[in-house]
């Protein structure tokens, strides 16, 4: 099939969502992405709590890597909205308030007395980046709890806790450590409990379960070659959890309908449209005016989108081992797809 004939296949334009997902315009939009060494990845989408389209991409151009459909991708951040929603649980239970000072757990940290659970968990702490020392990426080897917690206190905060929003690893460390207290377990315990049993997930895994059958991460030059990414010990409830798009897509829409948090705990996630692109866990997503709730999450050389409409009740999973195109571009051009918006075919470098 010549570009020309994907591009018009591509750049119909209409106005409404099909309640049939065309999948030959995805294959075609893939097609170009594998054949042009474009990435890695595969993506899921879900419409009214059923996959719709499953497409796995690139991952035959790996030497000697064993594949198949339960090989996990790491999450990143997306890990994020995991941490979030068991510490929204706790608030449903009755057992934590988002009033609550950090300072009922961990008063040695900076400003300790002023900051909230809502503040850590909406990027309004004033904490910073835990993984940046010296302005290099230092936990790629495995540190101790203690070398990350000690970095959190001597990195401090850069402004007062609702001053303005700055993304914080720091807040979810200390999120995921909140947890363990509350729970008296490891994360990777809680999130069995509370996630991956209740949601009968089969591929969905914290690093301390151990996951196997996981893709590493790749970059291209001339051809795909492994490449070191960060140590995921180090980084528990905040970029650790791996999973199969399909899981992603389970989980979120079952976050959605409600299976997980009440809808009035959910609300309390959500960023307020116009006021807000992060809420407390969730964040905002506009492509035109489809309005998607989720995470995104990035570390080295695995990058993954996981995102949901409430109004057309589609969810998106997107993971990618092996990146080219920029995952916000890939996203937006599905999103196009999905809604028959025109769109141009991304520039692959």
């Amino acid at each position: 099939m010549t570009l020309k004939l994907i591009a018009f296949l591509l750049f119909i334009s209409g106005n409404l969502f099909s309640q049939e997902i065309d999948k030959e315009k995805f294959d075609n939009y893939i097609n170009y992405i594998e054949s042009n060494n474009g990435g890695i990845g595969s993506i899921s989408i879900f419409k009214d709590g059923k996959e719709v389209y499953n497409r796995s991409f690139g991952q035959r151009k790996l030497i000697n890597v064993n594949y198949n459909e339960d090989t996990k991708y790491q999450i990143a951040s997306v890990t994020k909205m995991i941490t979030a929603i068991l510490i929204f649980k706790l608030v449903e239970d009755g057992r934590l308030n988002l009033e609550t000072k950090l300072s009922d757990f961990y008063p040695e940290i900076p400003n300790s007395k002023k900051i909230t659970i809502k503040n850590l968990l909406e990027h309004t702490s004033g904490l910073g980046n835990f993984a940046i020392r010296n302005s290099a990426i230092w936990v790629m080897e495995k540190a101790s709890e203690e070398d990350i917690f000690e970095e959190i206190k001597k990195q401090g905060v850069s402004f007062e806790p609702n001053e303005k929003v700055v993304y914080s690893n720091s807040a979810y460390i200390l999120l995921r450590m909140i947890l363990e207290k509350k729970y008296n377990k490891e994360y990777h315990k809680i999130v069995i409990q509370k996630i991956t049993k209740p949601l009968n997930l089969k591929n969905f895994a914290s690093i301390k379960s151990n996951p196997t059958n996981t893709f590493k991460s790749y970059k291209f030059i001339e051809n795909w070659s492994e490449i070191k990414d960060i140590e995921y010990t180090n980084v528990i409830g905040v970029g650790d959890i791996a999973s199969t798009t399909k899981d992603l897509n389970i989980f979120i829409t079952s976050l959605f309908e409600y299976k997980i948090l009440k809808k009035e705990t959910l609300e309390l996630m959500k960023p307020i449209i116009g006021k807000e692109d992060w809420g407390r866990g969730l964040a905002l997503f506009k492509y035109d005016e489809n309005l998607f709730f989720g995470h995104s999450g990035d570390v080295l050389g695995s990058h993954s989108r996981l995102i949901y409409n409430p109004k057309d009740k589609i969810a998106i999973a997107y993971c990618t081992n092996g990146e080219r195109i920029p995952s916000n571009i890939l996203i937006e051009n599905l999103v196009s797809i999905l809604y028959n918006k025109q769109f141009n075919l991304p520039e692959i470098k």
